[in-house]
């Protein structure tokens, strides 16, 4: 009996050891800050903006150290399907992004295109939506590329005062697996920085579906999970970890053609 447990203890310790070193190097690794920028576009002006993007602002923002992560439009009107480019970035640090983004606004070519751009009327409605963040630590290795015919996910919680620790817990112990578990791809998950963008009380992912029928599968399927609902009373046992209204927010959005997630 004494041999049986001590080998079962070696091998949850080593498995628990293995799994807070790969946590660790992964989070050595993703040190980088990621950019959520939100466009709105005049009326009828999207293709001008996404025609942009395409022929000039992607190759420039790697040009001046940026790196494309992901580039969508909502699916639905009410979330800025005709007038609305959400996209992330990825910088170095905070400081290489300031840099980055002086040169870029300074390079001649991105002065030319700016303006042959709107020869028939300015593009923005107004001033672009930014939102620097970093990875969590149960984020997982963002991988450019296509996964077929797939549709995206952008999601925002925003937590009652002093209850982000308890949520992002509740992610990396049963959250994260669960949405695998149910069908449902993780791209990245996020915290903001700065506090009015939402540091200190926001998480911010993005998840991939098969498509939207998959996804409400997906979700009904998860919500019934015996292992989600005692989660997440174990969790709010002292009340709900987000607000009352608008604590949850959900767009659903599909990848232009230039983006290197697709």
């Amino acid at each position: 009996m004494n041999l049986l447990f001590s080998r079962r203890h070696w091998i949850v310790t080593a498995s628990a050891l293995a799994l807070g070193f790969t946590a660790a190097t992964h989070a050595a690794e993703d040190a980088r800050t990621f950019e959520l920028r939100i466009y709105v576009t005049n009326e009828g002006k999207l293709p001008d903006l996404l025609k942009r993007f395409r022929d000039h602002t992607c190759k420039l923002f790697e040009k001046h150290g940026m790196e494309n992560i992901g580039y969508w439009v909502p699916m639905e009107e009410a979330d800025g399907a005709s007038n609305k480019l959400i996209y992330v970035i990825a910088h170095k640090s905070r400081e290489a992004a300031k840099a980055s983004w002086a040169a870029f606004q300074a390079d001649p070519d991105w002065k030319a295109a700016a303006k042959a751009s709107e020869v028939n009327g300015k593009i923005l409605a107004s001033k672009p939506e930014s939102i620097f963040m970093k990875a969590t630590d149960y984020s997982c290795a963002i991988q450019p590329g296509a996964g077929g015919e797939r549709v995206f996910e952008l999601r925002t919680y925003t937590t009652n005062e002093g209850k982000l620790d308890a949520l992002h817990k509740r992610f990396r112990e049963h959250t994260v697996a669960l949405f695998s578990k149910h069908g449902m791809t993780h791209i990245g998950y996020w915290s903001p920085t700065d506090a009015e963008t939402g540091g200190g009380k926001q998480l911010i992912y993005v998840l991939a579906h098969a498509s939207r029928d998959a996804a409400k599968a997906s979700f009904e399927a998860f919500r019934a999970d015996p292992e989600w609902i005692a989660a997440k009373a174990e969790s709010e046992k002292d009340g709900p970890l987000t607000i009352k209204e608008g604590g949850v927010k959900s767009v659903f959005m599909k990848a232009v053609d230039f983006s290197p997630i697709k």
